[in-house]
């Protein structure tokens, strides 16, 4: 049993997105100007995908529209809450960031932290930290040097 986890609540582990890896995978990567409109489609074509809306904030991010970030980063974080409650999880317990399908969820929930920290919403950030936290701390860590 972990140490961190002394409840003994098992591990929650998601599903693999192929689909959703491959179309993110062939979009054009330019850091300095993503091509939203391709992220919108790739959202669209997967709408139940944390791993896709966290790319479209992500890709919003880097054109500095805070708020449109915010937006995406929150749609893949209920999206993620839904997808994690589908396999188990009860709103508590470890989602390790080393199960590679579970960092699509991991990712919004840091993105909109992020976000959130960028508008000023304290409490926001607060409840985000602690739900990475308990999620795993290997996940803030490794997001927070990203």
């Amino acid at each position: 049993m972990d140490a961190r986890n002394l409840l003994g609540i098992p591990e929650t582990r998601l599903a693999a997105e192929p689909e959703v890896a491959n179309d993110l995978a062939n979009l054009p990567h330019d850091v300095d100007a993503p091509d939203i409109d391709a992220y919108e489609a790739i959202a669209a074509k997967h709408p139940e995908s944390s791993l896709a809306w966290a790319a479209l904030a992500d890709a919003a991010h880097a054109t500095g529209a805070t708020i449109a970030a915010y937006a995406y980063a929150r749609v893949g974080y209920h999206r993620g809450l839904d997808a994690l409650r589908k396999s188990g999880w009860r709103g508590q317990g470890p989602v390790p960031w080393s199960h590679e399908p579970n960092r699509g969820v991991l990712r919004c929930f840091w993105l909109l932290r992020r976000a959130a920290a960028e508008i000023g919403e304290t409490g926001e950030v607060e409840r985000l930290t602690a739900l990475l936290q308990d999620a795993d701390p290997a996940a803030l860590e490794a997001l927070d040097v990203a």
